[in-house]
């Protein structure tokens, strides 16, 4: 009897490759959600033009983290997205200062605001605590880093992207 292999999962994607996946994974939403997500990432790219973006289509939420590096533990921003809704997560954002009190949780990492609609990352309040965020990362982005988009993993099982 011969053993059983064990199953791997496929290298991370990158480049128009990674490109065609995200679509494909957005693609899954709603076309006004999927439109709110681009939009976003859109906004997020032009704030952050060194990060290195990494995909995860995950069971409850598509994540794209925005990072100075390749490790997950410097990951500064997330945006999460959800068949009702987009978060902006900040990874690092407990220690992040916020006069106006616009970041949402109470763990003792991560804290995160409702991009409640196209508008949202356009505001100077929200700008300021990406500022912030940045100012107060473990790892600061390096302005010679060149933007990548990694697809990280995709859970086999997911929940539908529609409401």
């Amino acid at each position: 009897m011969k053993p059983k292999r064990k199953r791997r999962s496929p290298p991370p994607a990158s480049g128009s490759s990674a490109e065609k996946q995200l679509a494909g994974f957005i693609a899954k939403f709603t076309p006004e959600m999927a439109r709110r997500i681009r939009a976003a990432r859109r906004k997020l790219r032009a704030l952050l033009p060194h990060a290195i973006e990494g995909v995860y289509d995950n069971y409850n939420f598509l994540a794209i983290g925005y990072s100075p590096s390749l490790r997950v533990s410097e990951v500064i921003f997330s945006l999460g997205a959800y068949a009702n809704g987009i978060n902006l997560f900040f990874l690092q954002g407990a220690k992040v200062p916020d006069p106006h009190k616009l970041l949402l949780g109470g763990g003792k990492i991560v804290r995160m605001i409702r991009l409640e609609s196209r508008q949202t990352l356009d505001d100077p309040k929200v700008r300021d605590l990406i500022a912030a965020a940045l100012k107060s990362a473990k790892a600061p982005m390096n302005s010679s880093t060149k933007p990548q988009l990694l697809i990280k993993s995709i859970s086999p099982k997911q929940r539908p992207r529609r409401p």
